[in-house]
């Protein structure tokens, strides 16, 4: 009785690990070695290193420069009633989009994987239930809304109503550096009161 337990135990060990592989993604490439194949880098911080990590992911870029990519975007976020939580854009149960504050990452890349894997207090994983299509088009709509052309075509109470096309140079960066001294370079030493 015992080895027959063994032997279905066995069994249904390398059913899971066989099924494990079958969900990996290998859509983004990372511009950074050490990370896995197939990742996302949703923040950009990383402690060691000098540079932030981004990723690219191949996808992204027939969203840049595109109107109509924004404009459909602009339409889904109201029909999947995204304001309920982030108020055109403004912010309300959700964060602000409209800023240049990003939790986890504001390259287009980076909003979508927000979008399809969801976050920690109250974001929604839409992967999987939202064609991804659709979530590129959001994932657009989003970032536009915090560019200067976006901010500036605002004429009335509602923001966010005359996005402007990501350009590609809005996400040469990684969004985000360390703040001058601020930050051990893991080179020098300091020293302080003792």
């Amino acid at each position: 009785m015992c080895s027959r337990f063994r032997i279905e135990l066995a069994a249904l060990v390398g059913l899971l690990l066989a099924g494990c592989s079958h969900g990996e993604r290998t859509s983004a490439i990372a511009t950074d070695t050490s990370l896995p194949a197939g990742s996302v880098v949703t923040s950009a911080l990383a402690p060691g290193l000098s540079r932030p990590l981004t990723t690219v992911d191949p996808r992204a870029s027939k969203y840049y420069d595109n109107a109509e990519a924004v404009v459909t975007g602009k339409r889904l976020f109201g029909q999947y009633n995204c304001s309920g939580c982030h108020s055109n854009g403004g912010g309300g149960m959700g964060p602000a989009l409209m800023d240049d504050e990003w939790i986890y990452g504001g390259r287009l890349e980076q909003i979508h994987q927000t979008l399809v894997e969801g976050r920690p207090n109250g974001m929604p994983t839409w992967g999987g239930k939202i064609p991804d299509e659709q979530l590129w088009q959001l994932s657009a709509y989003v970032r536009s809304m915090s560019l200067p052309e976006t901010l500036a075509a605002q004429h009335g109470p509602t923001p966010s109503q005359s996005p402007a096309p990501v350009p590609r140079s809005a996400d040469q960066d990684s969004g985000w550096g360390a703040p001058l001294a601020t930050t051990n370079d893991y080179t020098t030493t300091t020293s302080g009161p003792r």
